[in-house]
Parts: C-alpha cells; sequence; structure tokens
C-alpha cells in the first residue's frame, strides 16, 4: 500500500513538473517576435497546439491554466507583459478572450485523435485553434464595440501565420505524439 502512495506522489510531481516546463514554453513562446507579414508573429498558439497533442488534453488544460494564473498572478508570461502592465489587470485588457482560448485550443488539439490523414490532421488543428480566435473576437468586440471592424482588428492580420503555424504542427503531428509515451 506504501508503494502504491508512494508511486501516486511521483507521478503528481512528473505532472507538476512537465505542466510548470509546458508553462514556461508557452511563456517563451509569447517572447519572441519572428518578422512576418503583416504583424509580427510569436509562436504561442503553435505551442499551445503542440501542448495539446505531445500532453493530451487533461495535461494540456492543466498546463495552459497553470500559464495563465502564473500571468494573472503577476508573472511576465504574456506577450506584452512587463511593457503593458502585469498581472490581472493586463489580463483583462485586449487579449483576454485570446488567453481564454487557449483552454478550448489546448482541449480540442488534445482530444482529437489524428491518424495518417495530413488534411483531416489540418482540419482538427485548424477548428482548434479558431477557437482562440472566436473567443478572442468576441472579447474585443465587448471591449471595444461592436461598431467596430472586430475581425479586421482581431483577427485577419494574424490569419496567414496561423496558417503557417497550423501546417508546421500538423506535419509534426507524428513527432509530436511520440511525446506522449512520456506523459
Amino acid at each position: 500500500m506504501e508503494f502504491v502512495k508512494s508511486f501516486k506522489q511521483i507521478n503528481i510531481l512528473k505532472y507538476l513538473l512537465i505542466a510548470l516546463i509546458g508553462s514556461i514554453l508557452l511563456a517563451i513562446s509569447s517572447k519572441i517576435r519572428i518578422p512576418f507579414y503583416p504583424v509580427p508573429m510569436t509562436m504561442q498558439t503553435f505551442v499551445v497546439l503542440f501542448i495539446g497533442i505531445a500532453f493530451g488534453w487533461r495535461l494540456g488544460v492543466a498546463t495552459v491554466v497553470l500559464y495563465l494564473c502564473e500571468g494573472i498572478l503577476g508573472l511576465p508570461v504574456f506577450s506584452g507583459t512587463p511593457e503593458k502592465g502585469l498581472g490581472l489587470v493586463y489580463f483583462t485588457g485586449p487579449t483576454m478572450g485570446y488567453l481564454l482560448g487557449f483552454i478550448v485550443a489546448v482541449f480540442l488539439a488534445g482530444k482529437y485523435i489524428y491518424d495518417n490523414n495530413i488534411i483531416k490532421n489540418f482540419l482538427k488543428l485548424a477548428i482548434a485553434t479558431s477557437f482562440i480566435y472566436l473567443f478572442g473576437m468576441i472579447w474585443l468586440g465587448y471591449l471595444i464595440g461592436w461598431d467596430k471592424p472586430i475581425f479586421e482588428l482581431g483577427a485577419q492580420p494574424f490569419l496567414l501565420a496561423e496558417l503557417f503555424k497550423i501546417l508546421i504542427a500538423t506535419i509534426a503531428i507524428s513527432q509530436i505524439k511520440k511525446l506522449r509515451k512520456f506523459v
């Protein structure tokens, strides 16, 4: 009985460590800006998909929630921090919907069963990513008003970069899935 208890504790520590590593990857990916047209891109949405595929939906969601909690508590893990503020003030700003969309995207990316059909896999990841933008535009519309061009401000400039990241994730699915045996 003691062995089972200690095994469960080791598993919990392992999952906490994996979630922490995932949240660090998200933080790093939010800070690196890659020149891209029409706006610079970060690899953050790619890392959200990567975490879902590699960790599965349960640990993936826990990882993203940990990342969001780190940011809400004031750690400079979000893209515009610390320059544009920290903590709850930054979190509830224009990007909150996108950040909350990470939870749905990582859930969907982790829940899907991927096969060797590249088109199906691409569509599954595109659907997962679309929730980031759906939540983002809903929050943005609420924040700045629905009379503004929400799609043009909140999604259109990022679509080309997103298609590129989804394509990379699609091509790498079989390699990323190999990480699940360690999780």
